[in-house]
């Protein structure tokens, strides 16, 4: 046993910031404003409006849109309220990874481990897809023609490129696009609102709304499933949660992180309701808005940018959603890349994937590994799809992979919400609260198992046209049992590394 190995052996953990024997990242790099760019431009305002919308709209609730925003908003809310307790204990790297397996074990440790792992590896291509699409669409516009897969993995280059330096350029680009993107969906949003031929709707708020399909509309329109609009309700928030694994790298995370859960959590919500409900009251009918969500998904909110705003608008718009497609891509990619880190630094992968660059203190081995994955899943898409529709980009790779992702995702934050009752229970009875520590983190796993149950009840729905579609829950289940058992098989091979599943935490600030 390796004295790493001996030290995480411990129930409490190692602290890594007392250790000068572990790859460590950059610490206090990165301040409130820095986590908030590096997680709530995972989230991407114009990404999540501009690419999810549609589908909220066109093939979810219909007119329900905002309201499924606001349930999800308050779903993540409850979530982040034990979320944020456990953050405050339990700092570390691994985040999902970490909570679980101080909360239930070390064997669900890793099997959401591996679960998260997957999720934010094809997040990141799922979002290349998206950048795809409407790079198409706007090259085309300029009479050039270039098959989506290429446009793809620019993206991806970029990134990787990107990624290999210090947090703190991470950071300041996706400062950047996320002022970009806020100021561009607020002048839509006050465009429309304040124009007389706004048709603004109320019931477009009604909760119940949020989980209401509609029936087939005329022509060749299809229907609509409630529990699609909900899935990308939820996944448009995909990013606020990654707070915790910069608790390395932040100031004072135990106090940092838990702030930016609340404030990316709360402030996307009202964004989210807000600009989804302009977008809706800029189309004279629902019918006409879910018409425009089916068959022009790209300029579901470029058109009535045009004529609420004006062409400029949509000029800035049509550039802004590829940065910020490209600036979510790259903060899934750090994401997944610190997943890795993580499991490699406590000797579960290759040590190498856990080492760090000798001079920005960057995860670069494990992000060269993220990006061969993202890679591999566009070019297998491309070649199951076809590289020469722009639409497969974005209903196959973009749309199948954020369902599948926001599976992953879902279930780890349901079992982090019982990680967390559990671990406040048996490790900290004093710090034990009724509401916190309990009332709040059971209505998040009750609400977040609910959305996926839906989901999967309507899958027939999806695979109608994409036979991934129902593989989804098979996967998932065998993504969860694969971690379960290598934790298992490790228990009984080495002990040693079993042990130090998921007990490396950052203490450096009390």
């Amino acid at each position: 046993m390796s004295s790493i190995e001996a030290a995480a052996a411990a129930s409490a953990g190692l602290d890594v910031a007392s250790r000068a024997d572990v790859h460590k990242l950059h610490g206090g790099a990165i301040g409130l404003m820095g986590v908030l760019q590096l997680t709530v431009t995972g989230a991407a305002p114009i990404t999540a409006m501009l690419g999810n919308v549609p589908i909220v709209v066109g093939n979810g609730v219909g007119i329900g849109a905002p309201a499924a925003f606001l349930f999800a908003t308050v779903v993540l809310t409850i979530f982040s309220v034990g979320y944020a307790e456990m953050a405050r204990k339990v700092s570390a790297v691994g985040g999902f990874y970490s909570f679980i397996s101080h909360g239930l074990g070390r064997e669900l440790g890793m099997a959401l481990a591996l679960g998260s792992i997957v999720a934010y590896s094809v997040f990141e291509a799922s979002l290349a897809g998206g950048f795809a699409y409407f790079a198409s669409a706007k090259l085309v516009g300029w009479g050039i023609t270039i098959a989506w897969p290429y446009l793809a993995m620019v993206m991806l280059a970029a990134v990787a490129a990107c990624s290999y330096f210090d947090v703190k350029i991470s950071a300041a680009i996706l400062g950047v696009a996320l002022v970009g993107e806020v100021i561009a969906l607020a002048v839509f949003d006050v465009g429309v609102f304040t124009s007389p031929s706004a048709v603004v709707n109320t019931a477009a708020l009604n909760p119940l709304a949020a989980f209401q399909s509609f029936e087939a509309p005329s022509g060749n329109l299809t229907a609509g499933v409630a529990s699609i609009g909900l899935f990308f309700a939820f996944w448009s928030w995909v990013g606020f949660e990654m707070a915790p694994n910069y608790a390395e790298e932040s100031k004072n995370p135990k106090k940092i992180i838990p702030l930016s859960l609340y404030i990316s959590v709360i402030s996307l919500g009202i964004f989210y309701v807000i600009t989804s409900w302009a977008a809706l009251s800029a189309y004279p009918t629902p019918a006409d808005a879910i018409a425009a969500g089916q068959t022009d998904a790209a300029n579901f909110f470029m058109k009535p940018a045009g004529v609420f705003v004006g062409v400029w608008l949509t000029d800035v718009m049509s550039y802004l959603i590829l940065i910020s497609s490209f600036a979510c891509g790259m903060a899934f990619h750090n994401t997944a890349s610190r997943y890795l880190y993580s499991l490699g630094r406590e000797g579960i992968l290759p040590a190498s994937i856990g080492k760090t660059h000798p001079k920005y203190k960057a995860p670069y081995v494990a992000s060269f590994t993220q990006s061969a994955i993202a890679a591999i899943l566009v070019i297998v898409f491309a070649a199951a799809l076809g590289k020469d529709d722009p639409n497969q980009a974005y209903a196959g790779l973009y749309g199948l992979m954020a369902l599948f992702g926001t599976t992953l995702i879902l279930v780890a934050q349901a079992v982090v919400s019982i990680a967390i009752i559990a671990y406040f229970r048996r490790e900290h009875p004093e710090d034990h609260h009724w509401f916190k520590t309990l009332v709040a983190p059971a209505i998040a796993f009750v609400a977040q198992i609910a959305v996926i149950a839906m989901l999967v009840l309507n899958l027939d729905f999806l695979s109608a046209g994409y036979s991934f579609a129902k593989w989804i829950p098979g996967l998932t289940i065998a993504i969860l049992a694969l971690g379960i058992a290598g934790a298992m098989i490790l228990k009984r091979i080495n002990p040693a590394k079993y042990d130090a599943i998921g007990r490396m935490i950052y203490q450096g600030v009390d």
